[in-house]
């Protein structure tokens, strides 16, 4: 991470510092923020963009869920063991101080709430989680990793291998790989998470959304907004007029919506952004 705010940044950073004064603020992040914690983006500057299973390629065979959970078998540990970073921190200081209200999430790692933040909208899901698409029975990831190990005993974990923030590891499948089904009633499990394709529970969104009224501005920090599911609360915002400032390397879909764009790294930004 950069020690230093490039001049352009450090000025778009000053200048949103000011019109967030005195303002509650709502908070929407992305992948990009938890690059700094070890966790890859999907869009990042320099990544070739990666798409990852589908809702209905995951729920329309077994051979793809057998290529998900072996995938995310592996990958899980890299998500499981990864760390908040200071912009996690930054925010849940933010929040402590009352500078924050609300903070919504398109990740699905829990490094928020790790880090301390307490009014988090896990607007995607938690990846930490599991639940039934028969039954809604829902258990713990480690709980579905310990079903795994033991149905798949030989299957060794190689940490070193490319990951993406969902836990999707990049490793070749093998088709006697083990998937166990609900112990309730036989139902297929899926990872708590909003799959591409797959909507945001109507009654989440409208929770998120509606935490918007009270917020006087909203601080964007480390998505490109591509997923419609973030950027409907930049355009909502501008449509109230309220300021709309976003941290992020690289172009998004709501820049011509924001009252202030800062290039930077969010960590470094976040810092210095929210400074008492």
């Amino acid at each position: 991470m950069d020690s230093e705010l490039s001049a352009a940044a450090a000025y778009s950073l000053d200048f949103a510092r000011e019109i967030l004064l005195g303002k509650p603020l709502l908070v929407l992040t992305g992948a990009g923020i938890s690059t700094d914690s070890g966790i890859p983006d999907y869009r990042g500057q320099g990544r070739v963009a990666r798409h990852p299973m589908t809702f209905d390629v995951f729920m329309g065979s077994k051979e793809a869920q057998i290529r998900y959970w072996s995938r995310s078998f592996v990958g899980w540990s890299r998500i499981n063991d990864a760390k908040p970073n200071a912009g996690h921190r930054a925010l849940a200081n933010a929040e402590r101080s009352g500078l924050i209200e609300h903070l919504i999430t398109q990740n699905v790692d829990g490094l928020h709430q790790a880090a301390g933040s307490k009014n988090v909208v896990d607007l995607h899901g938690r990846l930490d989680r599991v639940i039934c698409q028969g039954c809604k029975t829902q258990i713990s990831r480690l709980e579905m990793d310990q079903m795994l190990s033991a149905l798949n005993p030989t299957v060794r974990k190689d940490v070193t291998v490319e990951f993406s923030p969902d836990g999707d590891a990049e490793i070749e499948v093998t088709a006697n790989f083990a998937v166990p089904s609900c112990q309730k009633c036989a139902g297929v499990l899926k990872p708590d998470v909003v799959f591409f394709g797959e909507n945001v529970p109507a009654d989440r969104a409208e929770f998120a959304m509606s935490r918007l009224d009270s917020a006087g501005a909203l601080l964007v920090a480390g998505t490109s907004l591509t997923v419609n599911s973030g950027l409907r609360f930049v355009r909502a915002a501008a449509k109230a007029n309220k300021p709309v400032v976003i941290i992020n390397l690289g172009p998004t879909k709501g820049d011509e919506l924001a009252s202030a764009k800062i290039e930077a790294n969010t960590s470094l930004a976040l810092e210095r952004l929210l400074l008492d």
